[in-house]
């Protein structure tokens, strides 16, 4: 993860850059959406199995103390592309991808995903320098999302850690057969270490730490 943060890290030195990494995460050593990053057991089926997702989304519902957090660094968030941020929730419209969800407890992890958002992401700017952070990809088994990242337009690097997702407060998959979806709620997104390092040391403050809590996960997925 540090390799692929490096650049990060020698924009923001040079005074370009300043939030990377601003999103959601967990813990590098705990469950993620998936509830663990040990290996798994190959004996369980699956309770759904789906490839090509699209035509639903990721919301992120923002918690409190990281709106509060980027204030403080006089960060003002906004959306890029097809994102929207409605009363404090950001939703990322899914693009493609594959997720497979198992039994609680007969597997670990029991959610295995690469969960697309192509064209949409979050921004955070100073009103001198816009991060955006784009196309987001959860991958669920590892409990990390990814994204690119630029910065006032330049691409600074692609499909890099951003947020640790930890899945021990995932709940189960919750369906709805007239709708003909699914929703996993609950899962913790949180700084990752990287992430909040590069952010204090820019904006010259320890407001930020590892695993600050950026918010709560839901992911509505199609079923049919």
């Amino acid at each position: 993860m540090r390799s692929s943060l490096r650049p990060l890290a020698a924009l923001a030195a040079g005074g370009a850059l300043a939030l990377s990494l601003t999103a959601c995460g967990g813990s590098s050593s705990t469950s993620a959406a998936s509830g663990s990053t040990s290996q798994p057991s190959a004996a369980a089926s699956p309770v759904a199995a789906l490839t090509n997702l699209t035509g639903m989304k990721t919301e992120v519902v923002v918690d409190a103390g990281f709106l509060a957090g980027l204030t403080s660094l006089k960060l003002t968030p906004g959306v890029v592309g097809t994102a929207t941020l409605t009363n404090g929730t950001l939703a990322f419209p899914i693009t493609g991808g594959n997720a497979t969800y198992y039994t609680p407890g007969s597997r670990t992890p029991y959610v295995e995903s690469s969960i697309e958002h192509t064209g949409s992401g979050l921004s955070l700017s100073d009103g001198k320098t816009k991060v955006e952070l784009t196309n987001f990809v959860v991958d669920a088994g590892t409990s990390i999302l990814t994204g690119d990242v630029s910065a006032n337009g330049a691409s600074v690097v692609k499909g890099a850690p951003l947020f640790f997702l930890d899945g021990r407060t995932l709940q189960p998959l919750q369906v709805d057969k007239s709708a003909g979806t699914g929703v996993l709620y609950g899962t913790t997104v949180s700084l990752t270490k990287d992430a909040a390092d590069l952010l204090n040391k820019t904006y010259k403050t320890t407001a930020l730490t590892e695993f600050f809590k950026v918010g709560v996960a839901r992911i509505t997925l199609k079923l049919a």
